[in-house]
């Protein structure tokens, strides 16, 4: 049997930052995996060590730089891993869910897993669509924000727990191979070990360019673009006093005064 993964590394923004156009400057982020996917990897590598002869291979759309972040993956008990990039998707305006959703299912084709796992959303973008529109490109069945996974990989049905709105949920079976997006909490993500870290760095990260794919150019073209990156507004005014504790008191006390606060 083989679990695909798909992992995405994320930016972290800092508390203070400045925006260059339509992006944040880059001296302000820093990178790790996204939260969602560390959930799905844990799940997986469950899936793998309940299991007999279970592979699990991570696929992620990213620079070189991401590789750092993909051998945790690995040091977490991922097999191998592939990283999608070239000049074209380097280029790409926007990977929205619909480019992105293209590209991971020219690598599902290639691999034929049993079963797909990805995070429900990124944590900086938080699109929330790649899982199913991944789905929808590669014709498997799918089943968004699991909470719970029940396997039964004889069978060939995947038993989950769905988290809907309202605090409903939802018990299905789906039929694999199937796409799953994984919630945060279905499991507890180990931390990589010592050893782990060490095996991640014999593991092969396969870099594939959109050609190798068999994918031209045209693939990352979307119909969505970023026209603006700012900072919302404050929609309240604060008022700020400054001071000791018995002068802010008293500042305080004519504010609410001047309001009617208190007044009979």
């Amino acid at each position: 049997m083989k679990v695909l993964v798909t992992v995405k590394e994320v930016a972290q923004v800092e508390d203070d930052f400045e925006i260059q156009g339509t992006e944040i400057d880059e001296r302000y982020l820093e990178y790790d995996l996204n939260e969602w996917d560390d959930y799905a990897v844990e799940e997986a590598v469950q899936i793998q060590e309940a299991g007999d002869d279970v592979e699990v291979v991570t696929a992620t759309i990213g620079p070189e730089r991401s590789e750092e972040t993909i051998r945790m993956a690995l040091a977490k008990g991922a097999d191998r891993a592939i990283r999608v990039w070239d000049d074209a998707v380097e280029g790409a305006d926007l990977l929205d869910p619909g480019v992105k959703a293209r590209i991971l299912a020219a690598v599902v084709e290639a691999e034929e897993p049993d079963l797909v796992l990805s995070g429900v959303q990124a944590d900086d973008d938080a699109f929330g669509a790649t899982g199913v529109a991944l789905a929808e490109e590669v014709g498997f069945e799918w089943a968004a924000v699991v909470n719970s996974l029940d396997l039964d990989a004889e069978g060939g049905v995947a038993g989950v727990h769905r988290e809907l709105e309202g605090g409903v949920e939802e018990l299905t079976d789906v039929e694999i191979p199937a796409v799953l997006t994984i919630q945060t909490g279905i499991n507890e993500p180990r931390y990589a070990s010592l050893r782990g870290i060490r095996q991640a760095q014999r593991k092969g990260i396969a870099h594939h360019t959109l050609e190798d794919l068999g994918l031209g150019p045209g693939v990352v073209e979307s119909p969505l673009s970023v026209t603006e990156m700012y900072v919302p507004e404050t929609e309240s005014d604060v008022t700020l006093w400054e001071g000791g504790p018995d002068e802010t008191a008293g500042q305080l006390a004519d504010f609410l005064r001047e309001r009617g606060v208190g007044a009979q």
